[in-house]
């Protein structure tokens, strides 16, 4: 099987996020060949330096480490996805985008749902624009969007969903360039995730909050997450959404393996504005254009020009959400062990399993 990322040049937005460090790890490890570059376009200057103190290895960076960025494999831009100039500057000379920028904390987006507009939906703008009408050899863009985009409730979840479509949609502007856009649920204590919460929690002697005892959520460590983002890159078809084969858990089963046999109460505060009970990976209506490709689902667009491909082995349910066979108590307390999340959290306050 060829090396996927040998000698290609890949631009990921908001790479300084949990999911862009866990990509960059991976595509410097070389498992899938040695990219020629890596560009990280970020708006971040303090987590871009640390960044680059931790891949230079450095124990007293001075402002020189700076130096030679554009000389180096992993380089560094400053700027914003929202600046439409900014975007088309980072995808002169790339093969692959990763687009992780986003902003995903559902309270933010429902305080501010313009900025959520302009990250979530006028990035991905952008990003077609600028492939289009510069007429960029851009080979694969793929975006990371979420199970909240699917019948969405909140803020988050609606310019996510667009996102989806915008991205999906353009696939017939561009037809040098293959778009794919992978879906899954929560990342297994990335930043927002519940899992720091509760490990600050029970390290301050409780009590453990839940929303409501009835809820579920899909779960995915980051390593898998950079996975069927590498599956998309390697498989996906034009106009594709990419869905990974997921467990799913009950947020008090989560708690409980998390307190184990500290005694430590757990309390519910009721379900907050723009929550559900249960997320849902593939609508019903999606249901009817998606593709079983064994480990992953692929959902077909809804567009008949971009995807007019008959479906080979269509799926089984009619619905693919979390309340559908969550894990056991035992098996959330394994899948958390596994990823040393039992624990109190780093000092920095953000876990990367």
């Amino acid at each position: 099987m060829s090396k996927l990322f040998e000698g290609k040049r890949i631009l990921i937005t908001g790479g300084t996020g949990s999911l862009g460090k866990t990509l960059v790890r991976r595509l410097l490890g070389g498992s899938e060949g040695r990219p020629a570059r890596i560009v990280v376009l970020s708006r971040d200057e303090a987590k871009q330096h640390q960044m680059r103190v931790d891949y230079h290895n450095l124990r007293s960076p001075t402002d020189e480490v700076i130096y030679d960025n554009f000389h180096r494999l992993l380089q560094f831009q400053v700027g914003d996805v929202r600046d439409y100039a900014t975007v088309e500057m980072a995808l002169r000379d790339i093969d692959i985008v990763i687009g992780a920028a986003a902003l995903k904390q559902v309270p933010t987006c429902e305080y501010f749902p313009f900025e959520a507009i302009q990250t979530n939906v006028l990035a991905a703008v952008n990003i077609v624009t600028a492939i289009a009408r510069q007429q960029l050899p851009v080979e694969t863009i793929v975006g990371v969007s979420t199970d909240k985009a699917v019948l969405p409730v909140n803020v988050m979840g609606m310019t996510k969903a667009l996102q989806e479509r915008t991205l999906i949609s353009a696939q017939m502007k561009l037809p040098h360039t293959r778009v794919v856009v992978v879906r899954y649920g929560n990342v297994l204590a990335s930043r927002g995730s519940v899992i720091p919460l509760f490990q600050q929690q029970i390290a301050a002697g409780g009590p453990v909050t839940i929303t409501d005892e009835r809820m579920t959520r899909f779960l995915l460590g980051l390593p898998e997450a950079v996975d069927a983002i590498f599956k998309a890159v390697r498989e996906g078809r034009r106009g594709e959404i990419y869905v990974p084969k997921i467990g799913a858990a009950r947020i008090v089963d989560i708690a409980s393996a998390m307190i184990g046999d500290r005694g430590i109460p757990i309390t519910t505060t009721g379900i907050r504005p723009g929550e559900k009970l249960h997320e849902v990976l593939i609508s019903g209506a999606e249901a009817a254009r998606t593709e079983d490709c064994g480990a992953y689902y692929a959902v077909k667009s809804i567009l008949p020009e971009v995807d007019s491909d008959p479906i080979v082995c269509p799926v089984e349910f009619s619905e693919y959400s979390s309340d559908i066979s969550p894990m056991s108590k035992e098996q959330v307390s394994e899948l958390l062990e596994s990823r040393g999340l039992m624990a109190s959290p780093p000092s920095h306050g953000e876990v990367l399993a």
